[in-house]
């Protein structure tokens, strides 16, 4: 087992990550460096913070190779989504013309909808759920559209626009105050 050594500030430093991190992973990471650097022994440090010593031990390796960057925690890439990234936008018009705009006899669209209507005009066989995340990514919502503004009539919104501002200049008749 390798003594580590930290200097004053590493330690404030590691200490400070400790208190403020809402990482739960981060923190514990960066406090099995803090009770490695004063002696404890991995065992101890596992015991302390719940886990395992192999993975204490996994934990201060990279600590002790390439110091602090060697601590945050990596994801894996994961897969690759099942619809394209360049279809955005095509999908993003049939939301916006609605399910009636598609030719359906709907009036709002259903994740499971959408993946039907993508498989069927793209030939990409895709799920509910793999729709549903490609909706959230993308801030695509099924049953309450955000985008009405988007298609109402330039002059109408305008006139409402003016309407509003007018009703907020006028004075509130009030109760005299005490």
């Amino acid at each position: 087992m390798r003594r580590m050594q930290l200097t004053t500030v590493e330690h404030e430093q590691w200490e400070d990550i400790v208190k403020t991190t809402s990482d739960r992973r981060l923190r514990d990471r960066c406090q099995a460096v803090l009770m490695a650097s004063r002696g404890r022994k991995r065992t101890a440090i596992a015991q302390d913070l719940g886990g395992h010593r192999t993975t204490v031990q996994l934990w201060l390796q990279p600590y002790h190779e390439r110091g602090v960057e060697g601590l945050p925690i990596q994801w894996a890439p994961g897969q690759p989504g099942r619809i394209p990234e360049t279809l955005a936008p095509t999908i993003q018009a049939w939301v916006q013309a609605g399910p009636a705009g598609c030719g359906l006899d709907r009036a709002n669209w259903t994740y499971e909808e959408r993946a039907t209507y993508v498989s069927q005009a793209t030939g990409i066989e895709v799920k509910r759920t793999a729709m549903r995340d490609f909706c959230q990514r993308h801030s695509l919502r099924p049953y309450r559209p955000t985008y009405h503004s988007l298609r109402g009539a330039p002059q109408k919104q305008q006139a409402a626009r003016e309407e509003l501002a007018a009703l907020k200049k006028k004075p509130t008749q009030g109760r005299a105050g005490c």
